[in-house]
């Protein structure tokens, strides 16, 4: 997941977000010693690198343990590359050495 450099709590803004009873537990039970907060913070400017464009790779080439076919069912973005996977395009599914799934584009395990 991408993480931004760590700014200081006392130059964030304070926003109030209502989450469900359930979510807020699984996040910090997904959090372990972390804190939700900040993995909330990880989540989303996760989401904003993706959805701008901004995409830097997280994984490598080591982190890809097995690969499976498969085809996008919705839009997906590479983990190795950035590149965006259309619904109903061939990709991989790539078995991470966490023991994730994650989508990777066909070219994408070229070396």
């Amino acid at each position: 997941m991408y993480t931004v450099p760590r700014t200081s709590t006392t130059d964030m803004e304070v926003t109030s977000i209502r989450l469900e009873k359930d979510l807020k537990d699984r996040l910090k039970q997904l959090a372990n010693n972390k804190g939700y907060q900040a993995l909330i913070r990880d989540i989303l400017w996760n989401y904003v690198q993706q959805k701008s464009g901004d995409y830097r790779s997280q994984f490598s080439h080591s982190d890809i343990r097995a690969s499976l076919p498969a085809t996008a069912q919705q839009e997906e973005r590479c983990v190795l590359t950035g590149k965006v996977i259309q619904p109903n395009e061939e990709m991989f599914l790539g078995l991470t050495t966490n023991g994730e799934m994650v989508p990777l584009s066909i070219d994408s395990l070229e070396s």
